[in-house]
């Protein structure tokens, strides 16, 4: 019986890793494909936005994913989870697309703001971390089995509210810095290359707060360099 839950769990954990693997690839071949572009209209907007969300975060999730399938082993709970979890990113990508809209008059090619501006998103994005809420939002994100414990209830729209919660979170902890594509270019897919192993980083592993800090005083510091050489 034990050998059977374990070989479950295992299936279960191959699948999710599966599927996250699947949808981050499949996210970052169609924006390098060029099925976007920075200047299209709001609609595209949206859509190009929630790929680089599907692109960046999918990876940093699995943590949540793993800890909460350990706890319900339900496919219907797990869809739940994380389409609530995808729909708070698809409201953010809203977001994003709107400031990606009004800005289009000013953004440079590649959908990057002028120097002085975008040394301001960095040093803000760097700011911004060290906010009690961020930091609140992050000690929440690496800590996915302290939320449960606390938070936990069997019901069935459980799987979808603590999806929300969770992405609520995550776009707390880590909008401002998402953000920061403006400034290196929304087309920067070494920059987004960075970011999600950033994200990843200060979400998994152990330590990964004190690497995050490190990075926020890194954007400031570039940033202030950005503006004192424009």
């Amino acid at each position: 019986m034990v050998m059977g839950v374990e070989r479950l769990a295992r299936v279960q954990r191959a699948v999710l890793l599966a599927s996250a693997a699947t949808v981050t690839v499949t996210a970052w071949v169609w924006l390098m494909q060029g099925h976007h572009v920075w200047h299209a209209g709001f609609g595209s907007a949206i859509a190009m936005w929630l790929a680089m969300t599907l692109a960046m975060m999918t990876p940093a999730a699995l943590g949540w994913l793993f800890t909460f399938a350990s706890l319900v082993r339900t496919a219907g709970a797990m869809c739940a989870f994380a389409a609530a979890y995808f729909a708070v990113w698809l409201g953010y990508s809203a977001v994003g697309a709107g400031l990606q809209w009004g800005l289009r008059g000013i953004l440079r090619d590649g959908g990057r703001l002028p120097p002085m501006a975008a040394g301001l998103v960095l040093i803000g994005a760097g700011a911004v971390h060290f906010a009690p809420l961020s930091q609140s939002c992050l000690k929440h994100c690496r800590n996915p089995l302290t939320y449960f414990l606390m938070k936990w209830d069997n019901g069935p729209q459980s799987g979808f509210r603590i999806g929300l919660m969770h992405g609520a979170y995550c776009v707390g902890c880590c909008w401002a810095l998402m953000l920061t594509g403006f400034a290196m270019g929304l087309m920067n897919f070494v920059w987004m290359g960075v970011l999600t192993v950033l994200v990843c980083v200060e979400k998994l592993v152990p330590g990964g707060d004190r690497v995050a800090a490190a990075a926020a005083v890194g954007l400031m510091v570039w940033g202030l360099g950005m503006m004192l050489t424009r």
